[in-house]
């Protein structure tokens, strides 16, 4: 008698367990500590930037430098919830329910027309952009403000400059293949719910399954994962708030 193959559960946050899951991997749980895992990252030049960040004198405090206080944080989370609702409201990943009644009996009528993933893709990296953009703007702001708060902090906000300067690209080429995953999962979905249309079409029996309702599916999955590399993405920004309030 054969076996269900059982998939080993993905630890880690969101963004992570939410594309195991959505692309099917089976991702086998890391043997290495985070600190060995983020040295295969680093070489030599790296690691002798953030030695000398470590060990050496943070600049002199700037009296017209910024100054941290709650409008600041305020503006963290405006530009947070313009980016959620970005995403919510962004017509390329908004289901045929959402965009009402007659759009979605114009676009059931059309479920038989070739859907091009390209389109998802295109909006998916533009999003990305935006989210890259955004949090760029408000690490960077935060950390000059953490700069003048004294010299422990001065130094963390260093420290932060080099991490950024060495991750980003490697960071940024993960990121880049979200898109990738995704658009196995939008190939899925379709055969999916063509093989079982044509399965009940052979048998000759109703099914409940509604033509097109997959590209549904698959608009709120990316969703979903939008919002998630969101959360990410904002981790940096949430660790100098966090930093600037104490």
């Amino acid at each position: 008698m054969p076996h269900a193959t059982h998939r080993t559960s993905v630890r880690g946050p969101t963004f992570i367990r939410l594309l195991a899951r959505l692309t099917d991997v089976d991702v086998r749980p890391s043997r290495q500590s985070l600190s060995d895992r983020l040295g295969q990252w680093l070489d030599w030049t790296h690691a002798v930037a953030l030695s000398t960040t470590l060990d050496g004198k943070p600049a002199e405090v700037d009296v017209d430098a910024p100054t941290f206080c709650s409008a600041e944080a305020e503006e963290c989370a405006r530009v947070r919830r313009s980016l959620v609702s970005a995403i919510a409201s962004d017509s390329t990943f908004v289901t045929s329910r959402q965009r009402g009644g007659e759009h979605a009996l114009t676009e059931e009528e059309g479920v038989h027309e070739a859907v091009d993933y390209s389109v998802f893709r295109q909006r998916y990296q533009a999003i990305q952009r935006s989210m890259q953009a955004a949090t760029g703007n408000l690490r960077g702001r935060l950390r000059d403000m953490l700069a003048q708060q004294s010299i422990e902090m001065a130094r963390l906000a260093d420290v932060d400059a080099v991490m950024e300067r060495v991750l980003s690209p490697r960071e940024q080429a993960l990121l880049a293949r979200v898109p990738v995953l995704l658009g196995d999962r939008f190939e899925r979905l379709r055969q999916a719910e063509q093989k079982a249309l044509a399965e009940a079409q052979v048998a000759k029996v109703a099914t409940a399954i509604t033509p097109g309702a997959w590209l549904d599916v698959f608009r709120r999955d990316v969703q979903s994962v939008l919002l998630a590399e969101l959360d990410v993405r904002f981790h940096p920004v949430e660790g100098l708030l966090a930093a600037l309030r104490t």
